[in-house]
């Protein structure tokens, strides 16, 4: 039985690519494929080299006013200096054993950080905020010691002091006494620790679940091992290219960017690779000559993997228009990555399959002549009973997305810093203690700095702020004055964004800056406000321009945009009813909604694209826009559905890192996967299609020239 061919007539701006692609796969041209290709990942591996993460480095861009205080403070001679709090505490009333073990821990922990290099030039003899060695709060249940640390110090040599100062202020305690060590120097070293043998775990999880899936979908004791081999060694190569990229730019390659672009490489390049071995397969059972298979394939598969990952390529390399700089590292990266897993699943995947043979696919190993179980299998059923009610099917799925809609009521994007950690390290346990016994902002003083001839103006007027509990210079050149500004205002609470807004007013008629954490949380704010105001319709721009490249359909277009649109809203109010109500989460960090939104639209428009390029080739053969999704339905929906699950599986692994943020996209991107996968791809779509007949492929139509 013979298939009709589409060619460009069915695929139109990515017919001519697929072409070229399909004369790679010949008896004697696979062999070189396969030795290039080894050969360039061995290069990559060789020359790569470790990727730079800057140290602690802000997400902010340069303008932003708390990254300029910051600067000017950097200039400062007190600068130098930033301090780790030694917090001790007890259910009741320290005793005087307490206060005393408290004094010595504090010099304990100054030989510590002596010990290892990291004292300050005259910061022996540093103590407490208002000249005292050990603070006690007014409760009588909390002692604070101040250990100052260089600030100049990179990220291990950090790591380092704040693990001797951990492990010296614990020695000799009193038994019942609470000891935390909090700070900015140790949030970023617990971040740090995040992310030790994270790729490893990451990578591990991601092949397993990769692995099993595979292996239940084709039912081969070996066929999966091909696309797992090809798309892991990918994942590899994509790992040691953005290490290369983050050397020669400004891209950072921190465990978080690269294990959100390993999820990337492992589920777009998977999915891949299942359309490909699918119609691979297709065209096993119709020709003898499994290099004209393979060719036949890729002229037919190729067009809408190219598509879809032009997709998530432009939309992904838009997310360098962002001010925050780990959004356009993600991008950068994440678009490199995508390229390389593309190239693998178009290139070095069907030449490997052709080195094997038919007999990879064993024990059910497509044979000429054979009927394709999928054309009279279950999605054949699923789509003539969608067809055959278009308009029932519709209304029920708006109703069912509009249900997990309404479950995103009082949805809250503000995380703080105390709330990014799954478990909650001593960092955190120290900053909540310290916020229950000082005034909140004790630890993380917000930073104030005025030109030198207007200190005393500004001195005088930051007490009569709202919420600032102490004001205490904290450094001088012959430019500029430093304050250190404690608010009793929970940090990263409203109460403290509105305290730092009523100290920009009352110190930028001077000329003044203010910083500090909470003043990076509220720019992190406005900036990702920004961010999501001019991407998230220069992502749904991208991705039409795509479909109507592809499919020569503005109502095509507009349709499959709007289902990928519907199904991040619900996607989301749905996971934030689930976080909120069931898994007690804190909001969405600032960068979330973006990047969910990127990853579900730019990557869920892959099924939608897989199913109406199908239909179109139908329909070019001479099909209705009925029987054309119909069959498209019936043959693509096992892949597409195997292809959707793995995705989602993929992107949950993501909770194997303690981040709050990364389990919140990966619940938000995996369930709006399945969502897209088993209801919009598969009801709502071939029930819209149906509804609007011929209409659906206007203004063209796949049987006109």
């Amino acid at each position: 039985m013979e298939r009709f061919q589409g060619g460009d007539g069915a695929h139109g701006f990515f017919g001519p690519p697929a072409r070229a692609l399909g004369r790679l796969v010949g008896p004697r041209v696979k062999w070189v494929v396969v030795a290039l290709g080894l050969a360039a990942s061995a290069a990559v591996f060789a020359l790569a080299g470790a990727g730079e993460v800057a140290p602690g480095a802000t997400t902010l861009p340069a303008s932003a006013e708390s990254v300029r205080a910051a600067a000017v403070q950097a200039t400062l001679p007190a600068s130098e200096v930033q301090p780790l709090f030694v917090v001790l505490s007890r259910d009741g009333r320290l005793a005087e054993a307490d206060r005393s073990a408290a004094a010595a821990a504090l010099l304990r922990a100054l030989d510590a950080v002596r010990a290892q290099g990291a004292l300050p030039t005259g910061g022996g003899g540093a103590a407490a905020p208002d000249g005292l060695a050990v603070q006690v709060s007014d409760d009588g249940t909390t002692a604070l010691t101040v250990v100052p640390l260089r600030s100049d110090l990179d990220d291990d040599a950090t790591g380092r002091a704040v693990d001797a100062v951990r492990v010296a202020v614990r020695r000799g305690v009193p038994q019942g006494l609470d000891v935390a060590v909090t700070g900015g120097p140790v949030f970023t070293t617990d971040i740090g620790k995040v992310f030790d043998g994270a790729d490893v775990t990451l990578l591990a999880a991601t092949a397993g679940v990769v692995a099993l899936l595979l292996l239940i979908t084709y039912r081969s004791p070996w066929l999966w091992l091909v696309p797992l081999g090809v798309v892991g060694l990918g994942d590899q190569v994509a790992s040691r290219a953005t290490d290369a990229l983050s050397r020669v730019t400004d891209v950072s390659a921190d465990g978080a960017v690269k294990g959100i672009v390993s999820v990337l490489v492992f589920g777009a390049g998977t999915n891949y690779a299942l359309l490909v071995i699918a119609r691979y397969r297709e065209e096993l059972r119709l020709v003898d000559d499994r290099h004209d298979a393979m060719r036949r394939a890729l002229e037919s598969a190729a067009p809408a993997v190219l598509a879809s990952s032009s997709t998530v390529v432009l939309a992904l390399l838009g997310l360098g228009l962002a001010r925050d700089t780990f959004v356009t590292s993600l991008g950068y990266s994440g678009a490199l990555g995508i390229a390389i897993a593309l190239a693998f699943a178009l290139l070095l995947l069907p030449a490997t399959l052709v080195l094997f043979g038919r007999n990879l696919f064993w024990p059910f190993v497509p044979r000429v002549g054979q009927p394709d179980p999928s054309r009279t299998g279950l999605w054949r059923r699923v789509g003539e009973r969608v067809t055959r009610r278009p308009a029932a099917v519709v209304a029920g799925g708006v109703v069912v997305l509009a249900a997990l809609t309404a479950g995103g009521v009082g949805i809250a994007v503000a995380q703080t810093p105390t709330e990014q950690f799954l478990q909650r390290p001593e960092s955190v346990a120290g900053q909540e203690q310290l916020a229950r016994a000082f005034p909140a902002g004790s630890s993380q003083p917000t930073l104030v700095v005025a030109p030198v001839a207007a200190a005393g103006e500004v001195q005088r007027a930051l007490p009569d702020v709202d919420s600032v509990s102490s004001v205490r210079r904290a450094g001088a050149d012959d430019r500029s004055v430093a304050f250190d500004v404690v608010l009793g205002a929970q940090p990263g609470s409203d109460a403290a964004f509105t305290a730092v807004r009523a100290l920009r007013d009352a110190v930028h008629p001077v000329g003044g800056l203010v910083g500090g954490s909470d003043a990076e949380l509220l720019d992190t704010s406005t900036t990702a406000d920004r961010d999501r105001a001019l991407l998230l319709p220069l992502v749904l721009g991208i991705v039409l321009v795509v479909l109507l490249l592809l499919l020569r359909s503005v109502v095509a277009a507009v349709l499959l945009v709007a289902t990928v649109v519907a199904t991040f809203v619900a996607s989301t109010g749905a996971s934030w009813f689930a976080f909120d109500h069931l898994l007690g989460y804190p909001p969405l960090a600032d960068s979330t909604p973006l990047l969910a939104f990127l990853f579900l639209v730019a990557l869920g428009v892959d099924y939608n694209i897989f199913l109406t390029t199908r239909a179109r080739e139908e329909a070019s053969g001479g099909a209705d826009a009925r029987s054309s999704i119909v069959t498209a339905l019936a043959v693509t929906g096992g892949v597409i559905t195997s292809a959707g699950i793995l995705l989602a599986a993929v992107f949950a692994v993501l909770g194997v890192l303690p981040l709050v943020q990364l389990a919140q996209i990966g619940v938000i991107v995996g369930f709006g996967v399945l969502l897209d996968t088993l209801v919009v791809r598969s009801l709502i779509v071939p029930a819209r299609v149906s509804l609007l007949g011929e209409r659906f492929w206007w203004p063209s139509h796949p049987r006109r020239p």
